[in-house]
């Protein structure tokens, strides 16, 4: 449960990272994230949030014929998804220096602190 919970703040930023490399439709997508061994990921999850993303302005949808069955929808990112993947980048950038720092520091470097 904890795992899906942290998953759910940054899905949205993964999404967007592999539609800039390459168009995508949403089973690819779900496969893509389960190869970086994010195996959690369903399609009630991913789904919902590619619809956000293109309501958002973020990606745009095309539906295409497909030789093994169903027409597909494929994803591509628009400019303003670039400019919200850059800055997705950089507060995921930030957010993980400040974790990784309090996870790599010694408490018993610093002298107790007063409780205010």
């Amino acid at each position: 449960m904890l795992k899906s919970q942290m998953l759910k703040g940054i899905l949205e930023g993964c999404i967007l990272k592999l539609i800039e490399k390459e168009t995508l439709y949403g089973y690819d997508i779900i496969f893509r994230l389960k190869e970086f061994n994010l195996s959690m990921v369903s399609e009630g999850s991913i789904y919902p949030l590619l619809h956000k993303l293109q309501k958002a302005g973020y990606i745009t949808g095309r539906r295409v014929k497909s030789a093994e069955g169903p027409m597909r929808k494929y994803y591509k990112i628009t400019e303003a998804g670039k400019e919200y993947l850059e800055e997705f980048e950089l507060h995921w950038q930030e957010l993980d220096d400040a974790v990784n720092q309090i996870f790599e520091e010694d408490p018993n470097d610093y002298p107790a602190r007063k409780r205010i």
